[in-house]
């Protein structure tokens, strides 16, 4: 049976014009973005029902993923840590995250600078992913899928007020931010079963913050209305609620009109 696949492509796209892969690998579905030379989008596969667990079961087939090109594979896994930059030793990856989970199995450990260095993000996948990409591709660089939310967060940082919360919804789980004065105090990401999730998720952190419900302010990139998740559901919990799309760093030829359908961050926002 064939996974299910939603195509978005330029008019006039030629795989043979594509120069580089950004894989994004969530829980529970996957997007491929295909790049020309310029690093303009021209083509992007969305597989719904295919996590990065259930990888292999596309590699073989995907016809982007047949293009042996620079790829660089943005893994959405709730295993991971963030460290002080000053703190941070190359080789040490392992001992960091024993802190945050257990080790399941063989692992590829991985980190990614954040904040102009001063923080890192640490993470691991199971080694059996690693190598079946290393089989397609030559030239691969790994990166944890909050780097994305996160470079984005660090750049608007000045414009964020002294108590905020900042959620990355994406369908099956979220990440959520809380920046105290402008600097970041919570990171995490937690699975959601339904809506109620987000909810009880959020009065846990503005509560070990001490946030004021009259002051902070909850800032939502992704939800889809479909969910059942809007902003007048939400402003019945809170007092000052933002639903907000990323500035885009990305750049798009003609055809990709429905796009904007998918409510997907690094649609937007991609980090360099």
């Amino acid at each position: 049976m064939k996974p299910d696949l939603k195509v978005y492509k330029s008019d006039r796209f030629d795989v043979e014009d594509t120069a580089g892969l950004s894989l994004f690998l969530y829980p529970s579905f996957t997007f491929i973005f295909a790049k020309d030379k310029n690093g303009a989008n021209i083509a992007i596969n969305h597989y719904p029902n295919i996590g990065w667990g259930d990888l292999e079961k596309i590699t073989a087939v995907d016809p982007l993923l047949k293009q042996d090109v620079p790829a660089r594979v943005f893994i959405h896994t709730p295993v991971f840590s963030l460290v002080p930059g000053l703190l941070f030793q190359n080789g040490q990856e392992q001992q960091y995250l024993s802190f945050a989970a257990e080790s399941n199995g063989e692992q590829h450990y991985f980190s990614c600078a954040l904040d102009s260095n001063n923080l890192q993000m640490i993470s691991s996948f199971p080694r059996g992913l690693k190598k079946s990409l290393e089989a397609r591709f030559s030239e691969l660089t790994f990166v944890h899928g909050a780097c994305s939310f996160l470079s984005y967060l660090f750049k608007e940082r000045f414009n964020l007020i002294g108590q905020e919360i900042l959620i990355h919804y994406m369908d099956s789980h979220f990440y959520l931010a809380a920046f105290k004065d402008q600097e970041l105090n919570l990171f995490n990401m937690f699975e959601v079963e339904a809506k109620e999730d987000l909810l009880k998720y959020i009065f846990i952190a503005m509560e070990e913050l001490a946030f004021d419900k009259n002051h902070a302010r909850i800032s939502f990139f992704g939800l889809d209305e479909a969910n059942g998740i809007s902003k007048e559901w939400l402003e019945d919990y809170f007092y000052h609620v933002r639903l907000i799309k990323p500035h885009a760093n990305q750049n798009y030829g003609n055809g990709f009109k429905n796009l904007k359908s998918e409510h997907l961050f690094e649609a937007r926002w991609q980090m360099d």
